[in-house]
């Protein structure tokens, strides 16, 4: 699988996508079949399609959601459903390695979990589900490799940011093409914005999303994409949120606007908020939110090539800061003390060559003024320096860190250092902040040059930036991460070609990150 797919492969799972699950026959699948309901479902029940994710060395979460009437609720029977699930070694199910029945229930949307034990490291599985006679697209997923396993390599993708009403997902057909080994997602996977009437594509329902109802309805739109419902089916992906899974900028318990959301409107909001993002992402139980909390900060490890910290910026920080000196404040965080201390111990005990970690929001500084003084982005870590300083100290005695980033519509790839305000402070690390997927729709690139050109003096810590959208690509092996920066030439139609604007390098043992 470190090749590119074939085309026929990628139109293969696009049309798959395209389709949607439509009700199939059920002489396809293997005898053993649950007994039908008393009443049958409606058609079409696997309209949102199947996705896997957060691979084990001998296990994978198989994903699907029922939703005949998936922008209206789902337009499920208010009762639980079974659902067969089967995963083989072949595309055609001649071989098939594990099957069983799940319940979709109402509680959960009737959304599937199916986390599938007792598989071999490294290896392709296809899976698919049936439910009263119809039969899903059928997914492709793959596990980690095995745990003591030192060498080989590891294709991710790094995605975030992909707003609707901002244009097409295109860049994920030549994702697709690309065939990623696991699909990093690390926040904005829907936007909590209101309908627009001047969109490239406009949002459901009337408003913003505050109910689970409207949460589900405003997932099940986004899952409607084929080109991010084949990239789902034919890759497992680590997803993470921020804030517009929610509400834009909101930190902890507190929104955006608490004049407007009080708090207990807004522990509401959060709790239907979090309930549909469990329901529609291929995570573990342990994921299940409890009220207006959910688990999201976990480690995945490929072997002892790569070690994936994946990081929950949103629901344990403190409130932002309005100006320099309260970013600079000790007492604030982003992480909290939990989060913080089980990051360090990971990557401090770490076997992994590679000790990776998904940030939602930008780590390296970001100075906006240009010449003297400072003006920073206060949501993310200059938001929260002195932390995110005493982190850049760890790092000094980590082994090879490299963050992967979202959130800022841009490629922004950066040197990270032990003393931002000391350009000539040690190396200690690299980001790579990947553009989104639509949010910004087509920018101008003239425009955004002459604007963010002229801070590049005063971040000297920057190595590349841009503004097209897009995806980072990465191959990791043991002697260095290769890099590849891909973009789309519009996001404004479904369907437009894709390319290489930049290839940068991370050497091991080499903190940094150069242009090649």
């Amino acid at each position: 699988m470190s090749g590119p797919v074939s085309r026929d492969r990628r139109h293969f799972l696009t049309a798959s996508a395209a389709v949607l699950g439509a009700a199939a026959s059920a002489q396809l699948w293997l005898p053993g079949s649950a007994r039908a309901a008393e009443t049958p479902l409606p058609d079409a029940v696997f309209s949102l399609g199947v996705a896997s994710g957060d691979p084990l060395p001998d296990a994978v979460v198989l994903w699907t959601r029922l939703a005949p009437d998936p922008l209206n609720g789902g337009g499920m029977p208010d009762r639980a459903v079974p659902v067969e699930w089967e995963i083989a070694a072949d595309a055609r199910f001649r071989k098939p390695v594990r099957r069983g029945t799940a319940y979709a229930r109402p509680e959960y949307g009737h959304s599937v979990h199916v986390d599938v034990r007792g598989l071999l490291p490294d290896r392709v599985y296809w899976y698919r589900f049936r439910a009263d006679g119809q039969l899903s697209p059928t997914g492709r997923t793959r596990t980690a490799p095995h745990p003591f396993r030192a060498g080989g390599s590891l294709r991710v993708a790094l995605a975030s940011c992909q707003n609707w009403q901002n244009g097409y997902f295109t860049p994920y057909a030549d994702m697709l093409d690309q065939d990623p080994h696991v699909v990093l997602f690390v926040g904005d996977y829907i936007y909590e914005s209101s309908p627009s009437a001047t969109a490239v594509r406009r949002h459901e329902g009337t408003g913003e999303p505050y109910t689970l109802v409207q949460y589900r309805n405003r997932y099940a739109q986004y899952r409607s994409d084929p080109h991010l419902a084949a990239m789902h089916a034919n890759a497992p992906w680590v997803v993470t949120f921020d804030d517009h899974e929610v509400d834009n900028d909101f930190a902890g318990e507190i929104p955006q606007d608490p004049d407007k959301q009080t708090h207990d409107a807004f522990t509401a909001r959060l709790t239907a908020a979090y309930q549909a993002y469990y329901e529609h992402m291929p995570v573990r139980a342990t994921a299940i939110p409890d009220g207006p909390h959910i688990r999201m900060y976990r480690r995945l490890d490929f072997g002892r090539l790569a070690r994936l910290n994946v990081l929950d910026t949103r629901q344990f920080r403190s409130n932002q800061a309005t100006g320099q000196e309260g970013a600079q404040d000790p007492a604030l965080t982003m992480l909290g003390a939990a989060q913080k201390d089980w990051l360090l111990h990971g990557m401090r005990h770490s076997p992994a060559r590679w000790n990776l970690v998904a940030s939602q929001i930008m780590m390296a500084e970001t100075d906006l003024q240009v010449g003297e003084g400072k003006l920073w982005y206060y949501d993310a870590w200059d938001g929260y320096q002195a932390e995110r300083n005493a982190l850049m100290g760890e790092f000094a005695d980590i082994r090879n860190p490299v963050v992967l980033t979202g959130d800022r519509h841009l490629t922004m790839i950066s040197d990270l250092k032990s003393d931002f305000a000391d350009p000539d402070s040690d190396v200690v690390g690299a980001e790579f902040v990947g553009t989104s997927i639509s949010s910004g729709g087509d920018q101008d690139q003239a425009a955004f040059h002459k604007e963010w050109d002229a801070r590049m003096p005063d971040n000297p810590h920057w190595k590349f930036i841009d503004a097209h959208r897009g995806y980072h690509l990465f191959d990791i092996r043991r002697d260095g991460i290769d890099a590849q920066v891909r973009v789309a030439e519009t996001v404004l139609k479904p369907d437009a070609a894709s390319s290489t604007l930049a290839r940068l390098r991370v050497d091991a043992g080499e903190p940094g990150v150069r242009l090649v």
